[in-house]
């Protein structure tokens, strides 16, 4: 039976399907739902917060802080301190064990 997509392939699904098996090892699939979603929340508000920080370090000159809290909480945007970014976590996998 050929399965349903939109037709997009964003080229990350297979490496994030191993991943997450590796994660879940042993554990219960009720339980890994907690992980799984805790995970893609954080990629989420990490975009979010990467587009915002990316604009506000084109405006320093203007005065724009990237590294201030406030300035995300102005543009409704969570505050991502730098030790749970994204791309911290992906570059340091042993501190997440």
């Amino acid at each position: 039976m050929q399965s349903k997509t939109n037709g997009s392939n964003l080229g990350f699904e297979e490496k994030l399907w191993k991943v997450a098996d590796k994660l879940r090892s042993n554990m219960d699939a009720a339980e890994y739902k907690h992980v799984v979603l805790g995970l893609i929340f954080l990629k989420y508000i990490t975009d979010a917060f990467n587009e915002l920080h990316s604009k506000l370090t084109r405006e320093k000159s203007q005065g724009a802080d990237p590294e201030d809290p406030d300035e995300y909480r102005a543009e409704n945007v969570f505050w991502v301190p730098k030790e749970a970014r994204w791309d911290y976590c992906r570059a340091k996998p042993s501190s997440l064990r």
